[in-house]
């Protein structure tokens, strides 16, 4: 059966509902929960196993203490913002929930572009006004989706977009890929899906040049981290209709700020960084960690390893 005892140190509020599924470790396990400073200066010590819950904060302080550690995992998928140098110049094993939400960004990728496309803004607010105004709407089917980032929250939003009928151009970073040819790309394209994670080759992918490259009847749909945008680039495009729109799930500062430009934009659908709360994800999140939990200590490979220099 592998070995006990082990000591897991989960960084979050106790109160957290999801930890309920902790209850499902072994008996031989060891389980402290906390997010406060003193708990865990006071608990990283003991740590063979650290489980950082979303918007855990204290991972780095716990890590630095955590000399028997031997595995950390995210329940975030991103991880840009735990990925210190000591993490990623040790030798302890990281892994993240890549996959888990898969479903529901592809979901709110197609529902943005589907926005768009019907204008269901123009329809709410002549609801709104009691006014009865027929136009033309768009079909999606046949359109050209391009997605930058084509891993599983990629595929899968192609996915979705290809049995509607559109067609899907892969941008995968992987391969090489030249600012040309990026903009080349770019430049036939209706609708672009930006699912890529934040590393330092991506910060920053899509500024000025980038935009001018794109049609002036473009969408542009961010379920990926808000710096992978020029943020300032971004809103002179939809200040002056140089793209036609944007529907954003990320940003460079959350929560975003009052009184922020994008809050005013017509063109713009905000989402608070919650387009993959679908109802259950925290849930979906914790099994895929006691699977791991449990190859972990019958010593078998972890799902989801993170190549901690390439940043996802």
């Amino acid at each position: 059966m592998g070995m006990l005892p082990i000591t897991l140190l989960v960084i979050s509020d106790p109160a957290a509902e999801h930890l309920r599924l902790l209850e499902r470790l072994p008996a031989g396990v060891q389980i402290l929960v906390g997010n406060a400073r003193e708990f865990i200066r006071a608990n990283a010590p003991n740590a063979d196993v650290i489980l950082n819950d979303i918007g855990g904060g204290s991972l780095a302080t716990a890590f630095s203490l955590a000399h028997r550690v031997r595995w950390v995992h995210s329940l975030a998928a991103g991880v840009d913002k735990i990925l210190f140098p000591e993490l990623i110049e040790s030798p302890v094993t990281l892994t993240n929930s890549r996959g888990v939400f898969k479903d529901a960004l592809g979901e709110f990728a197609i529902a943005a572009i589907l926005f768009f496309a019907k204008d269901l803004r123009r329809l709410v607010q002549n609801q709104e006004a009691g006014r009865w105004e027929q136009f033309d709407v768009v079909m999606i089917r046949g359109q050209v989706l391009g997605i930058v980032g084509y891993g599983e929250i990629g595929r899968e939003t192609g996915r979705l977009a290809s049995a509607l009928g559109m067609e899907v151009i892969p941008v995968r970073r992987q391969s090489g890929l030249s600012k040309d040819t990026l903009r080349e790309v770019l430049g036939r394209c209706d609708y672009i899906v930006v699912s890529t994670p934040l590393t330092p080759d991506t910060r920053d992918m899509l500024g000025e040049a980038e935009f001018n490259a794109m049609k002036r009847t473009a969408v542009i749909v961010n379920i990926g981290r808000g710096p992978v945008i020029t943020e300032s680039a971004l809103i002179a495009a939809l200040e002056t209709g140089r793209i036609r729109g944007a529907a954003l799930d990320v940003y460079n500062v959350e929560p975003l700020p009052a009184g922020h430009p994008y809050y005013g934009m017509r063109n713009v659908l905000l989402s608070p960084h919650s387009a993959d709360h679908a109802i259950g994800w925290a849930t979906w999140a914790m099994e895929a960690f006691l699977e791991n939990f449990e190859r972990f200590r019958s010593g078998q490979a972890l799902n989801n390893v993170v190549d901690k220099r390439a940043g996802y």
